[in-house]
């Protein structure tokens, strides 16, 4: 076995013997494109989500050298008719590029020294064969004379473009390396297939691939391979039972991926940590700083610091994808900073509605953690007073909240737009970021005879009350509350089964002042007096 060609099974035996969860039926669908014109894969996650884990599974069963069927007896792929035809009958070559960039003295030699190494292994192991003056030429010489094509696997194929992202001229000298192996007439010949991973798709000029002929999958288009980005549902569900945790806890934490064939996609490696300690936590830190997440969104785009709050307060942002140049540094608007973000796993995309939002608890607190040591005082601000504005509110303290919505209004939207009760439901939004915590919002839900402008429901298992919003405009709180009563808002939402607080919300214009009123609506005979709140600390306080 060696360090580059035919390095065995050790990686996925090692994997096998944890928790494993199974994946294998990733390979039937490599084996599906061995030797088509759809050979060339490229698949791009965030870091964390099992992409090395990928790559040592093909390499333990495509690789001749061992002897892989125990490992996997039992799994999916062992039941495909293509497994025995495939298993162990490839020479297969494996390059951790971050391996070799951690070894290089100086960043500005990896591409030689790549060439350079494997080159030396290949001539050593096939001695029968000449060396080439390229690694091409020496592997096409090794296919002439053995017989065989090979399989290629490049883990981490970008980390280059990461560790050196301002050095165009080591970017164009690795891209020249890879377009040698794979965009000549002797790819066909050399390549009974390609596979490579890393966190951004291939690296974009103007609107062309650098590398054309790789067919990618992506955080924006998983295309075929959407479930093997991270944990299915089903699988997180046995994970739980298992290891006897709570299924919705877990769900409300790590999930929130979704895609055309896979609708519920939890981060793999934050399940497996939680399952393991046995206890719910933010665990991407391990894996992603909220630094890195930090330098982008303090970038001064236009329209950035909105859409934080927009999608702080659970809101969806519309964003569109097409003038992302794959790298981290070629950043020009908005939605490079919002598209940047979702190839790192920080925001979930919709293909559909060319939206993104925060995918779940683990990393809202991320964005808020970010926020709160960046540059974005006006966003750490409001959300520092969140958590004051629905305890506020929770008490039916009208001033308080009136002053909390005034300070939500300056940190989430501009005065010159502030100019309608659409403008008002934004602010309310931003102004309710801590309400993710225990509330799902639903805007303008048909009640009664009428829709009620802001309704939020209470999560399972919370105590908070429902929390009915009606907003005016140059009116009064009183009258908000009055249409609430008069539309029957409540009664329609009587199935509900819990306690209410209606709040009305009003800004006047030319005094440029929220004022509010809120009462409380019961489903039981107790009296406002009576009714007790239990409210329990945010995540969100700081």
């Amino acid at each position: 076995m060696g360090n580059y060609l035919n390095i065995g099974n050790a990686g996925f035996a090692a994997a096998r013997k944890g928790t494993y969860v199974d994946k294998t039926g990733m390979i039937s669908f490599i084996n599906s494109e061995l030797g088509t014109k759809n050979k060339l894969i490229c698949v791009s996650r965030p870091r964390r989500f099992g992409k090395s884990f990928a790559a040592q599974m093909l390499c333990a069963y495509y690789d001749k050298s061992c002897d892989s069927r125990e490992l996997f007896e039992g799994l999916e792929i062992s039941e495909d008719p293509s497994f025995e035809r495939c298993l162990n009958k490839y020479n297969v070559i494996y390059l951790d590029i971050t391996l070799f960039i951690s070894g290089a003295p100086d960043v500005r030699n990896v591409v030689q020294n790549i060439k350079e190494t494997v080159i030396a292994e290949i001539a050593n192991s096939f001695p029968e064969a000449s060396k080439g003056a390229s690694l091409a030429e020496t592997l096409l010489n090794t296919v002439k004379t053995t017989g065989e094509r090979f399989i290629m696997i490049i883990d981490e194929w970008d980390a280059l473009f990461r560790e050196a992202k301002n050095d165009s001229k080591l970017q164009k000298e690795y891209i020249s390396f890879l377009r040698s192996l794979f965009k000549s007439s002797w790819t066909d010949m050399i390549f009974e297939a390609a596979y490579i991973t890393g966190i951004l798709p291939i690296k974009k000029y103007g609107t062309q691939s650098a590398m054309t002929d790789f067919r990618e999958y992506t955080m924006l288009a998983p295309r075929r391979l959407a479930e093997y980005v991270g944990f299915t549902e089903p699988e997180v569900r046995e994970l739980c039972e298992r290891f006897g945790m709570e299924f919705e806890e877990v769900r409300k934490w790590y999930d929130g991926y979704s895609f055309h064939r896979a609708k519920s996609i939890y981060n793999p490696n934050s399940v497996m940590e939680a399952v393991k300690n046995g206890e719910l936590a933010n665990y991407w830190t391990q894996s992603e700083t909220y630094e890195s997440l930090k330098i982008y969104i303090e970038l001064d785009e236009d329209g950035l610091k909105e859409a934080l709050v927009q999608m702080l307060g659970g809101a969806r942002v519309k964003i569109d994808t097409i003038s992302f140049q794959n790298d981290m540094t070629t950043i020009r608007c908005r939605d490079d900073v919002l598209t940047l973000l979702v190839h790192l796993g920080y925001l979930a995309y919709d293909s559909d509605e060319k939206t993104v939002r925060i995918p779940n608890e683990e990393i809202r607190e991320e964005f808020v953690r970010a926020v709160a040591a960046g540059r974005h005082t006006e966003i750490a601000k409001l959300i520092r007073s969140s958590d004051q504005l629905l305890e506020a509110t929770l008490n039916r303290d009208e001033e308080a909240v009136a002053a909390a919505i005034e300070e939500a209004h300056k940190a989430g939207t501009a005065p010159t737009f502030y100019n309608n009760e659409q403008a008002l439901r934004s602010v309310i939004r931003a102004a309710y970021i801590s309400c993710v915590d225990e509330y799902l919002k639903i805007d303008e839900l048909p009640s009664g005879h009428g829709y009620a402008d802001v309704v939020f429901f209470p999560k399972k298992n919370s105590s908070k009350p429902l929390l009915l919003v009606e907003l005016k405009w140059n009116k009064t709180g009183e009258g908000a509350i009055r249409q609430i009563k008069n539309n029957d808002y409540p009664q329609a939402l009587k199935g509900y089964g819990g306690n209410m607080l209606l709040v009305g919300i009003n800004y006047d214009a030319k005094s440029k002042k929220h004022s509010c009123r809120i009462e409380a609506f019961l489903q039981d005979n107790r009296t406002p007096e009576n009714m007790v709140i239990s409210s329990r600390p945010s995540p969100y306080m700081r």
